[in-house]
């Protein structure tokens, strides 16, 4: 097994001969009917080429548990890494399966969702939204 250390150099140096375009990373819901509205307005607002998806069921409201922080915090530094992707969004949405709870409930979870990846340090920006029964997505 790979260290991180290893891993970041590895990936590294794919990035330098794989990685062509303007990436971003968004960490999701694993819900499809949020994906192509989030990666659309990723794509819109940041003028970037690519979303990289990092999803998890209900992922405003579990993001910081131990379960899965580390695989959510490796994957989005692979993105970075490989892809030198600059930016972060980190969403919840209306009629999650996995957290049904009010948009205002959403809306505090995504609020410390970015709290908890902002104290990654991982030199990103970062920024919350909230997609909406209409399939808008908003900043938070």
């Amino acid at each position: 097994m790979l260290s991180i250390s290893k891993l970041i150099f590895k990936l590294e140096y794919l990035s330098k001969i794989m990685a062509e375009g303007k990436f971003a990373t968004s960490v999701s819901c694993i819900d499809g009917r949020i994906q192509t509205p989030l990666t659309n307005w990723i794509k819109e607002n940041y003028s970037v080429d690519y979303v990289d998806t990092v999803t998890e069921p209900g992922v405003d409201k579990n993001i910081a548990k131990d379960s899965i922080i580390e695989s959510i915090k490796t994957k989005a530094r692979i993105s970075i890494h490989a892809h030198k992707s600059e930016l972060i969004v980190f969403s919840g949405h209306y009629d999650c399966a996995a957290n049904p709870v009010s948009n205002e409930e959403h809306i505090e979870f995504i609020k410390k969702g970015v709290e908890v990846i902002s104290s990654w340090n991982l030199g990103v920006k970062i920024v919350g939204v909230l997609v909406d029964e209409s399939w808008n997505v908003n900043t938070v």
